[in-house]
């Protein structure tokens, strides 16, 4: 049977009084758990008329697209001026900080190009299916379109992500450790059934995707993978790819880097080999302590990253409840627990997992404890579906060495110090 805690006795012993009395006496009741403010009633946000309460605000009209509160507008996606020679070639970040839920808006989904943003006209794109196949095809958008589409939700996430974390706490902010990831929606054709409108011929074991930029991006994906999960993308979160994602198509490889999603899909070459470009052979691979390289190494392993608190999110209110979060993926599968570290991985507690449970998805969770105003060194461990549990930067390091950018899915820890503000750094 469930008892009054001493918050809604409170509330109940009040239910009689004034409305003003009422609300001091709740927040008074509360302040000893919630970060409120104990003389609510004699605050003038609420005992008086704001602006907005007695002006008339724009029409349906004024806005045809929808865009953010202008109290908002810091939320962007950010890149980091020095990491390459030029913006056209390089990548921006997904303020995580900022998000909630698992869903990432289209505005804020990280960016990596090659050759800059491709603006094409979909009347024009094609799509060409050759190579080991019985009927070499060209498809039109328009074509495209009339196949059976799938709606599905899946992460992308760029190999380098976390890749400056290999050589030690390198970014205080959970938006360039963590942030070439976003999570949407995608709509699109199963690849599978371009592969067999072609017809597929026997040997076949690749395919090789290229985008229709400016440097032909392309990337040799297995044949098991092409005729398993993938999609030929037009659209995500309900509306049509935007230009810095693929626009007019692009290809989704579920659960694998995203380097092999590549955007502006123009062709797909079906093959006994994988291309051995030189993109693919020495940019894509995983350099080990000595001197070998792992190769194929596609799948993004069980990963996760505390959002808040973390360097852009300290902990503001002093002592008392934190309300922290984060989010966790694999690209094998889906995510079963996430543990919550507040001492830098001496004790574990189980986190509160939230929403639904998707395959190569993002997942998110939630720990609730109330803060003394001692440090902590806050960390999470994922586990997936297949039993696979997040390592240690540490054990990583041992295995691999750090001569890699890629497939960094250590434990990441944030500190807390005393005045609530949070840092990046390393334990062991």
């Amino acid at each position: 049977m469930l008892r009054p805690t001493p918050r809604s006795r409170s509330l109940a012993h009040d239910r009689g009084a004034s409305r003003r009395a009422f609300l001091k006496g709740a927040a008074l009741a509360g302040s000893a758990t919630l970060a409120g403010r104990p003389a609510l009633a004699d605050d003038p946000a609420i005992t008086q008329l704001q602006p907005w309460m007695i002006t008339r605000g724009d029409g349906v009209d004024s806005r045809p697209y929808g865009l953010p509160s202008p109290h908002e507008s810091h939320v962007i996606k950010r890149n980091i001026d020095w990491l390459t020679a030029d913006a056209v070639s390089s990548v921006n970040f997904t303020p995580l900080a900022a998000l909630n839920g698992t869903i990432t808006p289209n505005g804020l989904c990280f960016e990596r190009h090659h050759a800059g943003i491709a603006s094409i006209d979909p009347a024009r794109h094609r799509l060409m299916v050759h190579g080991l196949v019985d009927r070499p095809l060209v498809f039109t958008v328009a074509d495209i379109l009339r196949f059976p589409r799938r709606d599905r939700m899946y992460f992308l996430e760029c190999a380098a992500n976390s890749g400056m974390e290999w050589k030690g706490a390198q970014m205080n902010a959970v938006q360039f450790t963590h942030g070439m990831i976003h999570n949407v929606m995608y709509t699109g054709v199963p690849l599978r059934l371009l592969l067999e409108e072609a017809g597929v011929r026997a040997g076949a074991k690749w395919v090789l995707a290229e985008g229709a930029d400016a440097v032909k991006m392309a990337r040799s994906i297995p044949l098991e993978k092409a005729l398993d999960d993938c999609l030929v993308a037009f659209a995500m979160n309900g509306e049509r790819l935007r230009e810095e994602q693929g626009y007019p198509l692009r290809l989704v490889v579920p659960g694998f880097e995203g380097s092999m999603w590549v955007k502006w899909l123009r062709r797909l070459e079906v093959g006994d080999r994988p291309w051995m470009m030189r993109e693919e052979t020495n940019r894509y691979t995983d350099l080990l302590a000595d001197g070998r390289a792992r190769r194929f190494s596609f799948e993004m392993d069980a990963k996760s990253v505390i959002t808040s608190p973390a360097p852009e999110a300290p902990i503001l209110h002093g002592p008392g409840p934190v309300a922290l979060t984060g989010i966790a993926w694999s690209g094998r599968g889906r995510i079963a627990e996430v543990h919550v570290s507040l001492d830098g991985g001496i004790n574990w507690q189980k986190a509160r997992l939230s929403g639904p449970s998707l395959d190569k998805s993002l997942h998110r969770f939630h720990f609730d404890f109330d803060w003394d105003g001692k440090p902590l060194l806050l960390q999470s461990r994922a586990v997936d579906d297949t039993g696979y549990v997040q390592p240690t930067k540490q054990a990583l390091r041992k295995l691999r060495g750090t001569n890699s950018v890629y497939h960094m899915n250590g434990i990441q820890t944030w500190e807390v110090n005393t005045d609530g503000e949070v840092s990046n750094v390393e334990v062991g």
